[in-house]
């Protein structure tokens, strides 16, 4: 899907770095499929920690573990 946005130079010149790509649509679709794969890792943690899961561990060992 094509889709128009703004993004400042200085931002967009960052996202081509730290991507690495040449090109800024390959770029801006990389960091945006990124932060939504986080956003999901982040949501899911939530759910485990919640309880959300039958998961061995309690949040607290998962806590403990995480450090």
């Amino acid at each position: 899907m094509r889709i128009t946005v703004d993004i400042k130079h200085e931002t967009l010149e960052l996202i081509l770095k730290y991507t690495g790509e040449a090109k800024k649509s390959p770029a801006v679709a990389q960091v945006v499929n990124e932060f939504v794969r986080r956003q999901k890792a982040k949501e899911f943690g939530s759910l485990i920690m919640e309880g959300a899961f039958d998961y061995p561990c309690s949040p607290e060992e998962i806590q403990d573990l995480d450090r």
